[in-house]
């Protein structure tokens, strides 16, 4: 018992020796260093670098800048009530019959790209259109006159006669990156300009939605929300400049669903500017048939890359075929700029007038050649195609409010001058009115020449003389 006693002493002096020596540990010696460890964020930003400081960007200037010079553009056509000709069988072939006449009436937007007033848009938006209204951001409303259309990019040209408007500046669609911010500013319910913003997704992108012979499509493709009454609208940069003229989208259903496509600047530039100065786009051609490079003809030609532009054929007489570019050949720059694709290629020289020179390289046996090309014009001369009042051999000019109001007409053309042409043969004498060409109105010189390029087969010109006699007639065109 005595010893069971002394164990138990033994076993509690041991256990109170530790408390000591713990106590005096920690009171005469070094006390333990206590470290904070904070962990940064991993996350970022998806559009900007792991190591980027910066921010969301601000569009608040670009958008403040560019919504007092987007428009709304209402307009208004009128399909006349058609009759019988008296002829049989000009009623089978023109499909004449009684209805009574159609209004039709549509809208855009528009982009003011100067302060007296000139306003960029869809040539779809005003296509067949009789009437222009174009409504500002401040509800001013103006009559807008139609300068000139370019139905192979898409773009038209108006007119309203203002001052002081508030207008955009051109950027350089050259420049844009992919992931690149923009704007897409519209006015489609005449109520203010709207805003809204994404990214660059692509660029030279070839819908093939315009069945235009001489199309050019190299579209920006943008995820920035854009519906069907944005068209026609600003497509700009985060410095509120210019960059597209917001043309498609890519939907099932009409609406948006989540990509919308801009036709570049540079090609908008080019336009406007024919057409201001001339009346029509001076469309420089090379004289090729092209098709993008793919992986069959990259491997059959022995190209390293699969990019580039071939030549499927070149045109007899052509400015490439006289430069000494073949078939087979594949492009690969103009003037010293790359193109990878038909669509680019288009862009590039769609930037220059008939008669300009261009060095374009091309690679023909696994060697790169050089050819200068002096470009042609859709007739294969290197004249500049100027917008006259001479269609088919007349002459032409708007009819006065007084003529058209003794004639109990609204609209029409007089033929001021006739020579040899199709409108001689057909026996229409100088002095006469044409009102209507295959039962579509003629308000002016533009509309005689739209409806003749456009018709198929046979041409109704119905109009009224001096005398207030009225007539008809019929000839056919050759395509």
């Amino acid at each position: 018992m005595k010893r069971v006693g002394r164990i138990s002493l033994t076993f509690l002096l041991v256990i109170a020796g530790a408390f000591v020596g713990v106590w005096a540990y920690s009171t005469f010696f070094d006390k333990p260093q206590v470290v904070t460890v904070k962990e940064e964020q991993a996350a970022r930003f998806v559009n900007y670098p792991a190591d980027s400081e910066q921010q969301l960007p601000d569009l608040t200037f670009a958008a403040e800048k560019s919504i007092h010079a987007v428009v709304h553009i209402a307009t208004q056509s009128v399909r006349t009530g058609q009759w019988s000709s008296g002829n049989p069988f000009l009623d089978e072939f023109f499909g004449l019959q009684r209805q009574q006449p159609q209004v039709r009436q549509g809208f855009g937007s528009g982009v003011i790209m100067s302060e007296d007033g000139y306003i960029i848009t869809n040539n779809h938006v005003i296509e067949d259109a009789q009437n222009i209204k174009v409504i500002l951001n401040d509800k001013r409303e103006f009559e807008a006159r139609l300068v000139g259309t370019d139905p192979s990019t898409d773009i038209a040209l108006l007119k309203v006669d203002a001052e002081d408007l508030p207008y955009l500046t051109y950027g350089n669609s050259d420049n844009l990156k992919l992931g690149e911010w923009v704007l897409a500013v519209g006015n489609p319910f005449n109520l203010t300009s709207t805003v809204t913003a994404g990214i660059i997704s692509s660029q030279g992108r070839n819908l093939g939605i315009n069945q235009d012979r001489y199309r050019i499509e190299s579209f920006i493709q943008t995820d920035a929300a854009v519906n069907p009454g944005n068209s026609g609208g600003a497509l700009v940069n985060q410095q509120g400049n210019l960059i597209g003229i917001n043309t498609a989208i890519a939907s099932r259903t009409g609406s948006y669903s989540g990509y919308s496509f801009a036709v570049p600047v540079t090609i908008v530039k080019k336009v406007v500017e024919d057409l201001k100065e001339f009346g029509e786009v001076q469309r420089a051609l090379l004289g090729v048939n092209i098709g993008d490079v793919n992986a069959e003809i990259a491997e059959e030609l022995n190209l390293d890359k699969v990019e580039g532009v071939y030549i499927g054929g070149v045109v007899e007489n052509g400015a490439a075929n006289e430069a000494g570019i073949k078939e087979e050949d594949v492009i690969i720059s103009v003037d010293g700029d790359k193109v990878k694709t038909a669509a680019e290629l288009q862009e590039k020289v769609s930037q220059y007038r008939p008669g300009d020179n261009v060095d374009i390289v091309v690679i023909r046996d696994n060697e790169k050649k050089q050819f200068t090309v002096t470009l042609r014009n859709k007739h294969g001369d290197t004249e500049i195609v100027r917008d006259n009042i001479t269609v088919l051999g007349a002459e032409f000019e708007t009819v006065s409010n007084s003529v058209k109001q003794d004639l109990g007409i609204n609209n029409g053309i007089m033929i001021t001058n006739l020579n040899k042409g199709k409108l001689k043969d057909a026996g229409l004498e100088k002095g006469f009115i044409i009102t209507s060409v295959n039962k579509k109105p003629i308000y002016e010189v533009s509309d005689f020449k739209r409806e003749v390029g456009n018709a198929r087969g046979g041409i109704l010109v119905e109009g009224v003389y001096p005398n207030g006699e009225s007539a008809y007639y019929v000839f056919g065109v050759e395509r």
